[in-house]
């Protein structure tokens, strides 16, 4: 029997004070953290934080990790007076402009990538699943690559951008993209193709090493896992995980089944522009026919084509979460319309355990 596919899930934070500001006190927070069984890390700007979970088995296992992690980090961040954002971008506008983590790497990232670096506030939630060997990892890369602009209609939560409503539901995914070594991972046919992109890249200075590979989907270069990078960070973790087992169901899959028709990278980068634009409110593209379809009716589908095992059943439950109160760029935008104050909105985001 194949050897169960176990999961890893990142997720990254804004710091916020009463007034919905951002606060520089991301290290500071970061060190105070013993991330129980995870791993708590600062972020390329002080006014974020990262969290991981440990290597889980189970759903649950997932579920209960992320919230202790969220738990730990609010909780440092309510001694300074401050708030944990899970939102992809800042809500509120700031004229401060946010500062580095004092750290030889981002420095060197801030000098090489000037603008992009500056520009560069976002949080994401990355989903790492384990795998035997490099090429098992292409495979399902190549299998979850047409599948990426469904994953980014479901978990998109970044409408507002410094004070405004971008008219996307992930800005995010917007801002990301600009990035040289970001977007949807190319189609591979070998490690040895994989590993001949990622040296251009390098060769370049569009990454300045494997760390800085901001594909969507990518091997890890620490841990033997593919990791899937497409989502928003997400408001609860029941959500986050709900992604984590959809990820998990589509790299089973990809072991038994050969993947869907691969799209162009053009046409993909279109695919997921259409779907960082409407989020679960409007149509994303089928990656079985390339027809724009109603977005909830792709995610419908994509579930039902997967063996979820000990998973369905939480899966069902997610999503039908979702369904009622609408994913984290609905929700974001309900809290505005009650009063159109932008504060509205990180109280509803704000994480309190």
């Amino acid at each position: 029997m194949r050897p169960a596919l176990t999961l890893g899930v990142e997720e990254e934070f804004l710091l916020v004070d009463a007034d919905g500001r951002l606060a520089a006190a991301g290290p500071e927070i970061s060190e105070q953290v013993d991330g129980l069984d995870g791993q708590v890390e600062h972020e390329l700007r002080r006014c974020q934080v990262e969290s991981a979970t440990a290597v889980c088995d189970t759903i649950e296992e997932v579920v209960e990790g992320l919230h202790a992690l969220r738990d730990q980090l609010a909780a440092k961040a309510a001694e300074q007076g401050l708030r944990l954002l899970p939102s992809g971008t800042a809500p509120m506008a700031d004229d401060r402009p946010p500062r580095f983590t004092p750290d030889v790497r981002y420095h060197r990232m801030a000098r090489e990538f000037g603008a992009i670096a500056q520009a560069s506030l976002t949080c994401a939630c990355h989903v790492h699943v384990s795998i035997p060997d490099a090429s098992t990892g292409l495979r399902i890369s190549n299998h979850i690559r047409p599948w990426l602009p469904v994953l980014l209609a479901l978990t998109a939560n970044s409408p507002f951008h410094n004070g405004d409503d971008t008219a996307y539901a992930s800005w995010r995914h917007v801002l990301w993209t600009r990035w040289p070594s970001a977007g949807a991972p190319p189609h591979f046919d070998s490690v040895d193709a994989y590993e001949s992109t990622v040296e251009a890249l390098t060769t370049v200075g569009a990454a300045m090493d494997r760390g800085m590979l901001y594909w969507d989907i990518r091997l890890s270069a620490h841990q033997p896992t593919v990791e899937v990078r497409i989502a928003d960070v997400l408001p609860t973790p029941t959500e986050a995980a709900l992604l984590a087992a959809i990820v998990r169901g589509l790299a089973a899959q990809a072991l038994d089944t050969d993947p869907v028709a691969q799209p162009a990278p053009e046409v993909l980068r279109a695919w997921l522009w259409r779907s960082a634009r409407d989020g679960l409110t409007g149509r994303c593209v089928h990656p079985r026919t390339g027809d724009l379809v109603p977005a909830w009716q792709a995610v419908n589908d994509l579930v039902a084509s997967l063996k979820l095992g000990d998973d369905a059943e939480f899966v069902e439950q997610a999503l039908a979460g979702v369904r009622a109160s609408g994913n984290g760029a609905q929700r974001q935008r309900a809290a505005h319309d009650k009063s159109e104050q932008m504060t509205d909105v990180n109280d509803a985001l704000a994480w309190s355990g």
